[in-house]
């Protein structure tokens, strides 16, 4: 006997359907369960924690077997989703009653990381984005959908702005074309979930036809999107995606809208990265987003998050918001009524989005009338106001009087979660619907007359009526009446104390109310589906009302920030000079310890007096800290929020660039101090009059003259570019100091600090001036490093100091770059501590230290003068 053969028509069933979805997990209803075969079955059981057993499908062959009953779907399908895994959802077509034969099936769903609707498979306050990526020779194309609320976003650009939206918005899911997966890797790395799809997918005729059919549309113009040909190529891309994983129901994606690089300011990923504006990193942390998000809506934290990743650069709309900001500080009632009242619409994005699929149920529908009506009273609240922006965003507002009127009179008060469970249409719909619930009701009083009736009949005062599955309603009699049942009474079943009947009379009522409750949960579901394809007319102005009232939670929650944290408005302009007083860091001003404040400074850049700032101090003394609250002030004020200072004046900025801390990149086989030179490579190319740049311990990452050279000439070509960019450089290098004696525009600051005995106390206070020691030895003292290694660091310091002979700014400004300094020559001087002497004579260690110091030379690229010096060194040790 064949294999083929020896398969039941049921597995020969779930192989055909397996082989059309061969990269998911096929999850195949038989019955009350959904149950995995073979490979997936392993897969399963291993993820979900589920028991693994054998199907015997005949005598030569078995199957692995897992399963799970129906009704827990939703908590193994997260699960297998969130483990990275695409699932197939294979559902019963058909009434098994009813089927002849084996019972039809088919795939109703294919769930991705990227096209994920559930609840339990989303976060409240992000977006689900599902990503698509079309490379061509010049550009690369960007979409990105979220299908739980319908957003859609198109790009272009190249593929430093393309890394900076895959990492800014993260989608959950990326898809580009198969051929391209390596490609793909090397310039955006492996951090994404990803997909891919065939080549003839990703052509622009079809593409565009996808779109233009989906919107029905003669052209792409009224979204401003017709002359982006590699953007409209991925997003009719992911339509076809959405159709090939059995998405149909699309009517919610209403809308494309084009992300432009030049609508607002911008910031590279290491930027994001560094500022830690989504993240710091560890579990627990902070980040800017983190303390500034205290939206009332899932909308307003999905919008919040978009303002700030992606912060306008048009000053108009910068001031609309700022001055809506303003208005609502004033405003203290309207503030705290609409706070209230965004509160108590929901997610009117996401339950809108469940209408097309009709997954949204009676109590959701409730809950959108009930939101509708509140968007209403927004509506009238803001349309009075005296601010001409927040009458402009209730113009937008759309209370949909009649489907809320609809709602009301059809769903009943208090719905069920379900509406197969029933009583969700209310009374006076429908005139049959009422009279068989009518029949229903009364069923119970029916009852109750049979069982007084019989009981005076019988004389058995003990009788009572029941209902089970197996006989329906039954008479029951314990053993010791038994005696005075009627001969009319059926006997049905015999239990150790009393014996159970059933009657005509009982019988007929039966089939009376089990036929009630089946035509009323037919005429209810319905008319439940006739109100759900009404509703879907109303779609568009409540996504319009969504995105409306989401701005109104962002503007509300930077007003209620303003307030709680002090928070002032900000001046921003046309000028080019950034002028902070008493200004604060968000972040870490938030999270200081019970009683601490934080100590506010002054910082002034002007690109014609004080262009470029020099940022010396101790080590933990704050200046990374200063310089990202400068960016982090910057950039709230450009997303419309209030910040933290006594006063600002902030100018336009085009672009914020950083390059904090050092982290290497060794998995992408780069060191410290490559990935530092790609970030500040990346700021030198692309900066403007309108850019601030900060740059924290440049060179750091190579030695100490190589770093200083670097450093130097970095500053130095800054103050030479015609553009003249804000420039704040924080650095260990004291030598740079000297540049402000050299570079008219070049100041000089310090972050204050107190000796105290051996004790250093950080003030945090900045002050003009350079400062002259890094204090790096008591930061390891008070990292609690060892007394006797302290003092030995100590020690080695001293000699360093009375031998070191100061020729580090000089040699930096000739930008020579010897091997071997003299900071390395008196190292090798120094008094060893508790060493053995050498076995060999002083000259031998000598010419091999000259031997040494020759092999490193690279002569090609050495100068004149360098050589020069080099061979005065290399004299010198022959003394």
């Amino acid at each position: 006997m064949s294999k083929a053969s020896a398969e039941t028509p049921l597995m020969q069933q779930h192989k055909a359907i397996k082989q059309r979805y061969p990269d998911a997990i096929l999850l195949f209803r038989v019955g009350d369960f959904y149950e995995t075969f073979g490979e997936d079955a392993i897969i399963a059981s291993q993820v979900l924690g589920i028991t693994l057993t054998k199907r015997n499908n005949g005598a030569a062959s078995s199957s692995e077997l897992a399963g799970f009953p129906h009704h827990a779907l939703d908590t193994y399908l997260h699960k297998l989703v969130k483990a990275g895994y695409r699932v197939a959802v294979c559902d019963q077509l058909e009434d098994p009653k009813q089927a002849k034969g084996i019972v039809k099936r088919g795939v109703t769903e294919m769930i991705t990381p990227g096209t994920a609707t559930n609840e339990k498979l989303l976060e409240n306050n992000s977006n689900n984005f599902l990503a698509a990526v079309h490379f061509d020779e010049n550009n690369i194309g960007l979409a990105f959908l979220d299908i739980s609320t319908g957003e859609f976003f198109v790009a272009e650009g190249d593929t430093e702005y393309a890394d900076k939206l895959l990492q800014s918005l993260r989608p959950s899911e990326v898809i580009f074309q198969r051929n391209l997966q390596k490609h793909f890797k090397e310039l955006f790395g492996v951090k994404f979930y990803t997909y891919t799809l065939e080549s003839w997918i990703w052509d622009e005729a079809y593409t565009a036809d996808m779109l233009l059919k989906h919107f029905q549309t003669h052209s792409l113009k009224g979204f401003g999107i017709e002359n982006m040909r590699n953007g409209i190529i991925a997003a009719g891309a992911i339509l076809h995606y959405l159709k090939e994983t059995e998405h149909p129901n699309l009517q919610h994606i209403t809308n494309v809208q084009r992300i432009e690089r030049d609508d607002f300011l911008w910031m590279d990923k290491f930027t994001i990265r560094n500022l830690e504006i989504l993240s710091s990193g560890g579990e627990g942390s902070n980040s800017l987003l983190k303390v500034l998000d205290n939206t009332v809506s899932p909308m307003g934290a999905r919008l919040l998050k978009r303002w700030i990743i992606l912060p306008l650069k048009d000053l108009t709309k910068i001031n609309e918001r700022l001055n809506a900001v303003a208005y609502f500080i004033k405003e203290v009632d309207l503030r705290k009524h609409l706070v209230t009242l965004i509160k108590q619409c929901g997610d009117v994005e996401r339950l809108v989005s469940k209408i097309p699929t009709k997954k949204i149920n009676p109590r959701e529908v409730a809950h959108l009338a009930r939101g509708l009506q509140i968007t209403e009273q927004i509506k009238q609240l803001c349309s009075t106001s005296n601010n001409e922006y927040l009458r402009r965003l209730a113009d937008g507002l759309n209370g949909c009087h009649y489907i809320v009127e609809k709602i009301h009179r059809e769903i009943a008060p208090d719905p069920p979660v379900a509406a197969s469970k029933g009583n969700a249409i209310n009374k006076g719909v429908h005139e049959e619907l009422d009279r068989l619930r009518n029949i229903a009701s009364k069923g119970k009083d029916f009852l109750i007359n049979i069982q007084q009736r019989e009981a005076e009949r019988t004389g058995i005062n003990s009788l009572k009526i029941s209902f089970n599955n197996v006989f329906g309603y039954y008479l029951e009699v314990t053993n010791s009446q038994k005696n005075k049942v009627p001969s009319d009474w059926i006997r049905k079943q015999t239990l150790a104390n009393a014996e159970r009947f059933i009657t005509p009379e009982l019988k007929e009522y039966e089939e009376t109310i089990t036929g009630a409750e089946e035509k009323m949960l037919a005429i209810e579901l319905e008319l439940y589906d006739k109100l759900l394809t009404e509703l879907q007319d109303y779609i568009a102005p409540v996504q319009v009302n969504g995105n409306v009232l989401a701005t109104l939670d962002c503007l509300l929650c930077f007003a209620n920030n303003a307030v709680q944290y002090n928070y002032k408005q900000p001046e921003v302009g046309e000028g080019l000079i950034l002028d902070l007083k008493g200004s604060r860091h968000p972040v870490i001003e938030r999270n200081l310890a019970a009683g601490e404040q934080y100590i506010a400074n002054d910082i002034t850049l002007d690109p014609e007096k004080e262009q470029i700032i020099i940022l010396t101090g101790p080590n933990m003394s704050g200046k990374s800290a200063l310089l990202r609250q400068t960016a982090l002030i910057t950039l709230m004020a450009h997303a419309g929020s209030f910040v933290p200072v006594d006063a600002a004046i902030i100018p336009l900025t085009d672009k914020i660039f950083t390059r904090v801390g050092a982290s290497d990149n060794l998995s992408g086989g780069e060191s410290t101090f490559m990935v530092e030179m790609n970030e500040t490579a990346s700021i030198i190319n692309n900066i403007s009059p309108r850019s601030l740049i900060l740059l924290d311990e440049i060179g750091r990452g190579t030695s100490t003259y190589d770093g200083i050279s670097i450093a130097w000439s970095i500053v130095e070509y800054l103050h030479a570019s015609t553009c003249a960019p804000k420039t704040l450089f924080a650095t260990h290098y004291h030598e740079l100091n000297e540049l402000e004696n050299k570079l008219p525009r070049v100041k000089n600051y310090h972050i204050t600090n107190k000796e105290i005995g051996n004790k250093i106390i950080f003030l945090r206070k900045l002050a003009a001036g350079g400062s002259t020691h890094s204090f790096g030895i008591h930061v390891a003292k008070m990292a609690g490093m060892p007394p006797a290694l302290i003092d030995r660091a100590n020690e080695i310091l001293k000699q360093l100091e009375e031998k070191h002979v100061d020729e580090g700014a000089e040699k930096a400004e000739k930008v020579v770059n010897p091997r071997v300094s003299k900071t390395e020559t008196n190292m090798k001087k120094l008094s060893a501590a508790r060493m053995q002497l050498s076995i060999f004579d002083a000259h031998s260690e000598t010419f091999d230290e000259i031997r040494k110091m020759l092999e490193i030379i690279d002569i090609n690229r050495l100068t004149p003068v360098e050589a020069l010096m080099k061979l005065n060194e290399i004299k010198g040790l022959l003394k």
